[in-house]
């Protein structure tokens, strides 16, 4: 039996070529849109889920402040929190101490400067699931100076060689490493992307004396999950106690413990890969599902409309002994049929499409992903539900047909029919109106980050790292770069003005002040006019400045505070120059200058208060070009840098790129609504057309009598294309509230953001009255032209 249920699906697809075509391309671009989104929400998922103590371990937050001011907070300690918990907590099995860094590593003549870098705990290899592929984990990092390489790695210095035992040479001071394990290349989902991790004994730098000096990453592993609630109820009290004795009057201090597995999709706080937001992976996911409800939608819309088409075959059937049941299957397979073929199409189309899918997410799908059990299940679960929703509705329209009615002639398309047509359309140009509103609105907010004025200059200044060597001769250094034709100036600092971390307490110089929370950064007598900070008052640091602010001399120092760090302090802008203050208990000084509010941090967060000061240290040189010959000029720093700076290579960053990456997930999203919302108008449009047709040949006669009778072809337009652009009205009205509300709140992270205009909704709206009208003139067009009398004599 079903074996005739599938000639027959096959006989009727031949049959209708240019319906099941219009039906296939929709379909496959719904499929191979959930696909792609099942791979990518699958894979972001899974992230550290692969770790067999991956519900026990936590991250923990440190959470700090001063009487009167708020609490700031990060994913960092100081190396006493592990022991303290650890003593202290008997829910606290162990734990892992972390530090991450680029680091300079040199074998034989090969030098490299190494991002993922790691300095972690003896017990780092217990706690995570990273298999050794060489070594004892026990044993691997619980000497000074020891490393695990990544296989990679292993390659990478040593090709076919054993990497166990060989040395490697560690930072500017080529400290030596022995190897004592090779690790197996870390997971694509994985927060921890190490490709060498040192002995954390090798800082020496574990303190247990303070909870400040927090630049530290803590993991926690906890004897069971439930442990985490019981923990985190006893850390605030024990705090409370920890700080009475050995910290100031009304300094707070709170740890906050988040569950590794929700690090990467809902934390607020960056982790050592960049974090995603399970927001986006929610807007994906619907936009995903929007798109294959357009193309079922369009499946029912010229299935019901061919239903008279159909009427005459049921009929026959009927009469012939066909049961309404099997009437009911012969259309389920015929619909089984069409989206069988449209997955397989679809899995070939997603397998060509992945490399490019992997540029725009900066993910590492493969092939062999789409036969991951997951996809495979989901795929089989879209395609049944799929083929049960599409052909559900006209499998049972046609099977309750009357044999006689239909035979004899007097069967019409229902007027349901049409009403289930009319709201599957206004359904479909709803989504399509929302998502190309939508678009339009993120588009516009990230143009906004891009035009916005920061208040500091990041076109054509670059980044580059600094290590202790550098910082011995930072002087000859910037004197020598700033003599190249095309640099305009050079700048050491601990920051850039792009990103700038770093907790500090800051008082008035008064008896009795208030200890307030403020960012705070080291920078030299360069770093206002190197950045482009505008000064409101006083002047800049001058090469003194930062003299004084080092140990060797007066240990005095010089601040330039921000708007937001004047107005916390309680002065005036242009009273603020020369007041004395203190950051910190050990840092007394006054301020030389105020500078205009500037955007240190993204756009998400209000500009908060912050200092600079002057100090002869630094991570960072920042260098500043005059843009003239871009080219020429970094030729002549690389030819420079490797005289003076022979040591590492020429590695360097454009403060733009590096603005850019902050908003990662908010540009894929604006360029995922943007392809997508092109495919739904695209699939809808489709939809629409076929109805068009449709419309446009059951109404033939009408159209011959019209002409006849001396209609014009644009009342002939008019007359088929009315019907639908009401239909793509009442669409705009569904869609323009649900957009209101969808990017309120998406605006809502934002702490600056756009003012929404009636011209962003409104523009979206007449495009889609004129891409249906586009759509529909086609054919009514092709009718309008046709010879009347040759209409007639067909009908």
């Amino acid at each position: 039996m079903f074996r005739n249920y599938w000639k027959i699906a096959i006989r009727s697809i031949r049959k209708n070529v240019s319906t099941a075509a219009i039906n296939l391309t929709g379909l496959t671009a719904g499929i191979t849109c959930c696909l792609l989104m099942v791979l990518y929400v699958g894979h972001e998922l899974r992230y550290d889920r692969f770790h067999a103590n991956s519900d026990r371990i936590v991250r923990v937050i440190m959470q700090y402040g001063f009487s009167g001011t708020e609490m700031n907070a990060g994913n960092y300690t100081s190396t006493k929190v592990l022991p303290s918990f650890k003593k202290n907590f008997p829910e606290v099995e162990s734990g892992v101490r972390m530090e991450v860094g680029d680091r300079l590593v040199k074998y034989g003549d090969k030098v490299f400067n190494e991002s993922r870098f790691y300095f972690a705990d003896s017990s780092f290899f217990d706690m995570f699931s990273f298999p050794l592929l060489k070594g004892v984990k026990e044993q691997a990092l619980n000497q000074p100076n020891t490393l695990v390489i990544s296989r990679s790695a292993a390659i990478k210095y040593f090709g076919n060689e054993d990497a166990v035992g060989k040395v490697l040479l560690i930072g500017s001071r080529q400290t030596p490493f022995t190897i004592t394990g090779v690790a197996e290349d870390c997971p694509s989902w994985s927060q921890l992307r190490f490709d060498f991790v040192g002995s954390f004994i090798s800082n020496g730098q574990l303190q247990e004396e303070t909870y400040f000096n927090a630049n530290y990453t803590t993991f926690l592993l906890l004897r069971n999950e439930a442990a985490i609630a019981s923990l985190q109820a006893k850390i605030p009290n024990f705090m409370k106690n920890e700080v009475k004795s050995g910290y100031d009057p009304g300094t707070h201090i709170n740890f906050i413990l988040e569950p590794f597995t929700k690090i990467h999709l809902y934390s607020a706080y960056d982790s050592f890969e960049p974090n995603s937001n399970i927001k986006y992976i929610y807007i994906i996911s619907a936009i995903a599902l929007l798109i294959l409800l357009i193309a079922c939608f369009t499946y029912i819309n010229l299935s019901t409309a061919r239903s008279m088409e159909r009427a005459r075959e049921v009929g026959v059937r009927k009469v012939s002994g066909a049961m309404k049941a099997q009437v009911f299957w012969q259309f389920i397979c015929e619909s089984l049929l069409l989206v069988g073929i449209a997955v397989v199409v679809s899995f070939a189309i997603t397998a060509l499409l992945l490399p490019q899918f992997n540029n725009f997410t900066g993910k590492e799908l493969t092939v062999a992903d789409l036969l991951n059990p997951f996809v495979l299940g989901c795929t089989a679960a879209i395609a049944v539900v799929l083929a049960l929703l599409a052909g559900s509705y006209p499998a049972l329209m046609l099977s309750r047909f009357q044999p006689v009615k239909v035979l004899k002639g007097a069967f019409r398309n229902t007027r349901s029919g049409a009403n289930v047509r009319k709201s599957l359309t206004v359904f479909q140009f709803a989504i399509s109106v929302f998502l190309i509103v939508c678009t339009l609105i993120i588009n516009q907010q990230l143009k906004f980050i891009q035009n916005k004025k920061l208040g500091y200059v990041r076109e054509q200044v670059i980044d580059l790292p600094m290590d202790m060597r550098m910082n011995e001769q930072s002087a000859t250094l910037k004197t020598e770069f700033a003599r190249l034709p095309g640099v305009v100036g050079v700048s050491k600092a601990v920051g850039t003005p792009v990103r700038i971390v770093g907790g500090y307490s800051m008082r008035k110089d008064e008896a009795g002040a208030k200890e307030m929370t403020v960012m705070a950064t080291q920078v030299d007598e360069n770093f206002v006019g190197v950045a482009g900070l505008e000064l409101l008052s006083g002047q800049s640091l001058s090469a003194q400045d930062v003299r004084d602010g080092s140990k060797d001399s007066l240990y005095y120092f010089y601040y330039i505070l921000n708007e937001a760090a004047v107005k916390a302090l309680g002065w005036k802008v242009e009273e603020a120059v020369g007041k004395k203050m203190f950051l910190g208990e050990d840092r007394p000084g006054e301020v030389r200058g105020v500078v205009r509010d500037f955007h240190y941090e993204s756009m998400h967060s209000k500009i908060q208060p912050l200092v600079l000061f002057a100090q002869d240290w630094g991570s960072n040189l920042l260098i500043k070009m005059d843009g003239k010959d871009v080219q020429a000029t970094l030729s002549a720093l690389e030819k420079s840098w490797k005289t003076l700076v022979p040591h590492r290579p020429f590695e360097f960053q454009f403060l733009d790129d590096k603005f850019n990456r902050m908003y990662q997930s908010e540009m894929r999203t604006g360029k995922v609504l943007t392809l997508f919302s092109g495919l739904a108008i695209l699939l809808a449009c489709l939809g629409l057309f076929g109805l068009s047709v449709y419309s446009a040949q059951q109404r033939i006669k009408e159209i011959g009598v019209r002409k006849v009778l001396g209609a014009s072809v644009q009342s002939l337009i008019l007359l088929l294309s009315k019907d639908f652009l009401l239909l793509v009205g009442a669409a705009i009205l569904i869609a323009v509230p649900a957009s209101v509300l969808a990017v309120g709140k998406w605006l809502e992270d934002f702490a600056y953001r756009i003012n929404v205009s009636w011209w962003m909704y409104l523009l979206p709206a007449l495009a889609a009255i004129a891409i249906a009208f586009l759509t529909v003139s086609i054919q009514a067009l092709k009718a309008a032209f046709t010879n009347p009398v040759k209409n007639l004599r067909t009908e």
